[in-house]
């Protein structure tokens, strides 16, 4: 509802006279849980006049698959490991090495969870005639924390820019209003997904480092490797950040990343061998390999076996994701935290 009257006020996009084209908008249910924020100017015209065909359908059940994949195989194992340490963090120190297990973890079930939700809307969308936006372009590749959040939650940091930053005034007023308004974009991000103190505090820190970027210290002038480090460490931190209970919590596992509690212990052990093979799964589909494998195998067995491969391995993720969530197994659905 904000969107539709903030759209209108700004003359992006008409007034809806039809209730009822007003209330499919407002209750658009692919995108209504998790993501991506549907902005009314983007579907206005949609809404009034869309085409349906089997191509669209056909590529919406394909993106839904791949979603629902990223969250049933990939996010809700990663889960596990991720909760089990943040609980062990709970009950006593833990080392280093665990720390950053459940850190790694933790970031990369949010990536799945959460662009897997993404895909699944989009692809719900696309099979009725809504074309959505991307929400994610491979975040955990990004070289820097600017760079970073252009590539995650991409509806949320359009939403800002549009809705809060460029009206009081962008980058137009000077360096010390700009300042204030990127200070107030991140407090808001940071109440925006909920009345912690933890979010507060991210939404701070990445308004630190998105300033810091911006005024102080240049980082396209580093070499690549040290601007992945950089910008990747700085991630995961604000998730545990992001992901602890409260902020003594939060400081006591930060603790344990930096070695306060020695660097490794049979914890450790045990966790990185049960979670060995799924965060190198996770880890190399957070890039863009994907992407260029397949690519490769056009030009090598040709587009028509590519796409018969695909849609193969489409319905085996399907059948496994469909036995997994009849099974009942551990599907925690974060985004009700917030």
């Amino acid at each position: 509802m904000m969107s539709y009257l903030f759209d209108i006020y700004y003359e992006k996009a008409g007034i809806q006279k039809n209730v009822l084209d007003l209330g499919l908008y407002v209750a658009l249910f692919p995108q209504l849980i998790a993501g991506p924020i549907v902005r009314y100017e983007t579907i206005a015209d949609e809404i009034e006049g869309r085409t349906e065909t089997e191509s669209d359908f056909a590529a919406g059940i394909r993106r839904f698959v791949v979603g629902l994949g990223k969250k049933a195989l990939i996010a809700d194992y990663l889960a596990l490991l991720a909760d089990n340490i943040f609980f062990d963090a709970k009950t006593g120190p833990i080392s280093a090495a665990t720390a950053w297990i459940g850190a790694i973890a933790y970031s990369l079930e949010i990536y799945f969870d959460f662009s897997g939700y993404s895909d699944m809307a989009i692809g719900l969308g696309r099979c009725f005639g809504f074309h959505f936006k991307e929400n994610f372009n491979y975040p955990y590749v990004a070289d820097s924390i600017h760079d970073f959040w252009k590539r995650w939650h991409i509806s949320l940091t359009d939403w800002f820019r549009d809705y809060v930053y460029i009206p009081l005034g962008g980058n137009r007023a000077g360096t010390v209003k700009q300042i204030r308004n990127i200070c107030i974009v991140w407090l808001l991000t940071g109440i925006w997904h909920g009345a912690n103190w933890t979010f507060v505090v991210w939404g701070c820190i990445y308004c630190f480092f998105q300033i810091a970027e911006r005024y102080f210290y240049h980082v396209d002038k580093w070499p690549q490797l040290l601007k992945h480090l950089y910008t990747l460490i700085i991630v995961c931190a604000c998730w545990v950040i992001f992901r602890a209970e409260n902020l003594h919590l939060a400081g006591m596992y930060i603790r344990g990343m930096a070695g306060c509690n020695g660097f490794l212990d049979s914890s450790s052990w045990l966790y990185l061998k049960n979670g060995a093979v799924i965060l190198t799964v996770g880890a190399i589909l957070s890039t863009q390999i994907g992407g260029r494998f397949r690519a490769k195998l056009y030009q090598s067995i040709g587009r028509a076996t590519t796409e018969a491969l695909r849609d193969i391995a489409l319905c085996l993720i399907l059948l496994l994701s469909a036995v997994l969530s009849i099974s009942g197994g551990y599907s925690p659905f974060i985004y009700f935290n917030f």
